[in-house]
């Protein structure tokens, strides 16, 4: 079975963006995949600033993302990019840490002027990192995202739609990338 790593570079909690992507694992989970959200604010902020490689705080989020098929990254737009806290943690990661793995951003801003941000902004460090299968991004203005009284979301049916769309893609390519187990136990 696949293993989904979801990264929140939200530096707020809660937050929408963290509300998406939590929403996204939901989806997951009902299509039987195993997902794993990390909080990259719960990380310690002086390994993340002082670019501490060998932090002992980031061994289990590397290790998470080593066994992991695909990951899902969601950051809210400041400014026209991502967070410069999850700069920080991917700027930690191995070199070549996302090749192989299906990638699915997520992101939220308060306007639909920040939309090209994750192409410009945020996928060429994917890439650099190994990323080759980089999924179509779900941009969400923050109206489309309304947090209830309760801590729950509320999405606009656009949103849910093309959330749970892109999600399904996200499932299928995951899947299509698994090793055939019956064919690996032929070949050997």
């Amino acid at each position: 079975m696949a293993y989904i790593l979801a990264i929140s570079g939200s530096p707020s909690h809660p937050s929408r963006t963290y509300g998406l992507l939590e929403y996204a694992t939901q989806i997951l989970s009902h299509q039987g995949l195993e997902t794993e959200i990390i909080s990259v604010r719960d990380l310690p902020a002086e390994d993340l600033v002082y670019g501490r490689y060998n932090s002992t705080a980031l061994e289990k989020p590397k290790a998470l993302l080593e066994q992991a098929s695909g990951v899902i990254i969601a950051t809210p737009i400041y400014k026209a990019a991502y967070t410069g806290l999850l700069k920080s943690f991917l700027d930690l990661l191995p070199q070549k840490a996302l090749t192989d793995k299906i990638i699915l951003p997520l992101a939220t801003g308060g306007t639909i002027a920040h939309l090209l941000s994750i192409e410009y902004a945020l996928k060429p460090v994917l890439g650099e990192l190994g990323a080759r299968h980089i999924l179509s991004t779900v941009y969400a203005v923050d109206k489309q995202i309304q947090i209830q009284a309760d801590g729950s979301l509320q999405l606009d049916q656009e949103l849910e739609q093309r959330l749970q769309d892109v999600v399904k893609n996200f499932v299928q390519a995951v899947n299509n990338a698994q090793p055939d187990v019956k064919k690996l136990a032929y070949a050997n």
